[in-house]
């Protein structure tokens, strides 16, 4: 019995538990489903609630198209950089939906519970564009099952309000800026991690020395030719 519950928990057999929190990590019902909502105590995956204002959505409010791709863009790159200073960011999606249990949701899913974990105590202290953060601890484990299959190919006949996420996507390009800069600097606190241990055991690291001035020269290289578009970003809202 034990192992048949196991089997089918989250899924649509499940009389108990709701599948459609477990999968998405929100609910149509909110708290009156008549299933219950397991929150985890430690997950890889966050959710910051109804965080991405989506300018196509406001009433009588026209943004041309290219323009409302820039904006997305700055707000996710702004995200996604605040996100990873609390650990290594596996990956972040934006719903565009517009049903209130999914409208503007946006869920990160960390390499380790640990950043999970200080990511979602932190942000529920702080502000973006003026409106509080309402973050916590995700069931969601696979964005594959959680986002609608019909709308990755235009056939979805349920609009914005899909009980299924509906993804915005920013610039091919613009996520694997993010992703190469995450990267780097992954492999440059590994490299300083390594000199320390060298030195506390008395070593010459010569290597470490000589990977730091490239890394200034890149880093100033960097600053000169990004300092208009980060002038744009948001960081002084949080």
């Amino acid at each position: 019995m034990a192992e048949y519950l196991a089997s089918i928990y989250g899924t649509e057999k499940d009389k108990v538990n709701c599948s459609f929190y477990f999968k998405i990590g929100a609910c149509r019902h909110g708290e009156r489903c008549s299933r219950k909502h397991v929150k985890p105590t430690f997950s890889q995956t966050i959710l910051i609630a109804n965080m991405y204002k989506n300018p196509a959505h406001e009433q009588l409010y026209t943004m041309p198209p290219e323009q409302l791709q820039e904006d997305f863009d700055m707000f996710y790159e702004d995200v996604f950089t605040e996100l990873a200073s609390f650990g290594e960011v596996e990956e972040m999606i934006v719903c565009d939906n517009i049903g209130d249990h999914l409208v503007g949701n946006v869920y990160c899913q960390f390499r380790y519970e640990e950043a999970a974990g200080k990511a979602v105590e932190s942000l529920n202290n702080r502000f973006y564009a003026g409106r509080p953060l309402y973050a916590e601890l995700s069931p969601v484990t696979d964005f594959r099952e959680a986002c609608c299959r019909q709308h990755e190919v235009a056939e979805c006949n349920r609009g914005g309000f899909c009980n299924f996420m509906h993804l915005r996507h920013p610039t091919r390009s613009l996520k694997r800026e993010l992703m190469d800069a995450q990267r780097a600097s992954i492999r440059e606190k590994e490299r300083e991690e390594r000199h320390r241990r060298r030195e506390e055991r008395g070593e010459e690291d010569e290597d470490y020395h000589r990977s730091r001035r490239s890394s200034s020269r890149r880093r100033d290289d960097d600053r000169y030719r990004d300092s208009d578009r980060h002038r744009r970003h948001r960081y002084d809202e949080y």
